[in-house]
């Protein structure tokens, strides 16, 4: 199996450790396969020949080889731990570095919570796996099969008797663990709903209750976890006939050995010693089946979440650098041109969400984008810094398809603030040169100069160490999106792009970071996504859209004379004005 592969994969920078692992476990079943014959001595030649320097030199071999063999068996449990730990945070790198490497399509389609069950719930299913194969996994298979051969050597007509036993017990091991596998990942795949819901709650927890959605978000959490629950019912109600199974089959198996072995020996074909000993070898080959069978659940689960964690893996990104990809080096305002560009989310099928837009943003110009909700502006804006990749037609920046510069050199040149402010835990400092760690402390403060959140971050008791909890929840909307546009500004970027950066902002601040940003514009592209018309009327140009079409492009004045769309917006929001004014 290719996810079992995966892991093996895995285990090769450990392999020493591994193999050590593996040979301690060798000597170990060695060791304790011994011990029944060990037994058989004394039974037949110790207590009839009363010679009691046999039984006490016997019985210190067997204390010697059980020191040993606990000795051994510590240290082959200390060293699987380290192995599994190993591969697990090795597992958890290669995720969450496949998960970076996702294009927004990729996380469109890969929800949250899932992704956060595959890093934690399944990461933890294939550690137990290879922690469990390097200790009682490969244990349980040698001890079987070397108690099974001195079986056969003590007794080979007895062991003949017990064999159809032993197969039908490995047959119902077999069965129960395909059985499982499938229904372990329909339960990680409930998990993947119930965190879902749980995420959703903690994440949204005010707005549910500031729309007493309480109820109602309990019930969703209830049925989602009763659908695990019984799910999980069903898997442990399959694994819990294994066991009574199981001894009913050693049962069986002792009571043949000691019918049939007894008989022998009544007629002198067995010692008493080789009855035991058959017997010692008998348990000791079905224990390990049912050891086996008690693991089954863990090989079933972490070969599930093998398979799962295998399909974040193997996700190829949908936006990556093109083999001939050159990187960027922008001395000055780029320009911006879009060439017929449509787009499509989620591929074929889906109603578009451009449709053949084409105009050109200069070097230098703040270029406005506008129009009614859904129609497709920040999509729009998302397709220059290869968030997503174009449908059709082609987005240029210096007369270059951005499909040909790497990402690498991308990302640096253009300064995104999304609809959305993220702050992350931590300083406000830090999260202002986020995106560039080596910034100085005169750079981050004049970059929050700049964004108009530097005298409100100098009244903080900590200043510019004031601690941010996660996702900012101790800063207003409008101070969250300032320290965003700083962190933006501290690139030095090249192309920014403004996503309704400032709807949270104060007409008189909003001026002021205009004002700003208007001084050093010279060496910079803007594109500005708003929803109000005043706070875009002096852009040098303005894009209107409507239902993922270009309607028209000109200057406010120009638009107000010749595009009906852009009138019908201007006059909605003066009417609103007006209608709140009175």
């Amino acid at each position: 199996m290719r996810e079992l592969g995966r892991l093996l994969r895995l285990i090769k920078p450990y392999r020493r450790s591994a193999w050590f692992a593996l040979l301690g476990l060798t000597i170990n079943v060695v060791l304790e396969l011994t011990i029944p014959r060990l037994i058989q001595r004394i039974v037949d030649q110790g207590i009839p020949q009363h010679d009691r320097s046999l039984v006490v030199q016997t019985t210190l071999v067997m204390l010697a080889i059980s020191v040993v063999s606990t000795v051994v068996a510590i240290t082959n449990n200390v060293t699987s731990v380290r192995v599994g730990e190993g591969v697990a945070r090795d597992l958890r790198e290669m995720l969450f570095r496949r998960i970076q490497g996702f294009s927004f399509g990729n996380l469109d389609r890969h929800h949250v919570a899932p992704l956060l069950v595959r890093l934690t719930s399944d990461v933890s299913a294939a550690k137990n796996l290879v922690q469990i194969s390097l200790r009682i996994g490969t244990r349980a298979p040698l001890m079987m099969l070397g108690s099974l051969a001195l079986m056969v050597r003590t007794s080979p007509g007895l062991a003949l008797k017990v064999l159809p036993l032993l197969a039908v017990t490995a047959f119902l091991i077999a069965f129960f663990v395909l059985r499982t596998e499938p229904l372990y990942r329909a339960v990680q795949e409930k998990l993947d709903a119930l965190t879902m819901v749980l995420q959703e709650n903690v994440a949204f927890v005010r707005l549910v209750k500031s729309l007493v959605r309480a109820e109602f978000e309990g019930a969703r959490f209830e049925a989602v976890n009763e659908a695990m629950t019984e799910r999980s019912i069903k898997v442990m109600q399959i694994m819990s006939l294994m066991s009574p199974l199981l001894a009913m089959c050693i049962n069986t198996g002792v009571v043949v050995v000691l019918c049939v072995g007894g008989l022998q020996s009544i007629r002198g074909e067995l010692s008493l010693g080789q009855i035991i000993a058959f017997t010692n070898y008998l348990v000791m080959t079905m224990a390990p089946l049912v050891m086996m069978t008690m693991l089954s659940s863990v090989w079933a689960a972490g070969i599930a979440s093998s398979r799962r964690t295998a399909e974040i893996l193997e996700t190829v990104p949908d936006v990556r650098d093109l083999a001939e990809a050159q990187p960027l080096v922008s001395r000055g305002a780029p320009r911006i041109s879009f060439e017929n560009v449509s787009f499509t989310y989620h591929g074929e099928g889906q109603e578009a969400a451009l449709r053949g837009v084409t105009f050109t943003a200069e070097p230098g110009e703040v270029v406005a984008i506008v129009g009614s909700t859904g129609a497709g502006k920040s999509t729009l804006v998302s397709l220059v810094p290869r968030f997503y990749d174009v449908s059709a037609g082609r987005v240029l920046i210096d007369g270059r398809d951005v499909r040909g510069w790497t990402l690498d050199s991308l990302a640096p040149v253009i300064g995104v603030v999304p609809q959305e402010t993220l702050l992350f835990s931590g300083t406000v400092r830090d999260n202002i040169r986020y995106g560039r760690p080596d910034a100085s402390d005169e750079d981050v403060v004049r970059a929050a100069t700049a964004a108009e959140v530097h005298a409100f971050v100098s009244r903080l008791p900590a200043a510019y160490d004031t601690f941010v909890t996660p996702r900012g929840t101790n800063f207003s909307g409008g101070q969250k999106q300032r320290i965003a546009l700083a962190r933006a500004l501290l690139l030095e970027p090249k192309i920014l792009i403004l996503d309704d950066a400032m709807s949270a902002v104060d007409t008189e601040t909003e001026s002021k970071i205009r004002r700003s940003l208007t001084a050093t514009q010279a060496g910079r592209t803007t594109l500005l996504v708003a929803q109000r018309i005043d706070r875009i009327a002096s852009a040098d140009r303005i894009v209107v859209l409507e239902r993922g079409c270009l309607m028209a492009q000109g200057t406010h004045r120009e638009l107000l004379a010749s595009c009906q769309v852009y009138r019908e917006i201007c006059d909605s929001q003066d009417a609103l004005a007006s209608g709140v004014g009175g």
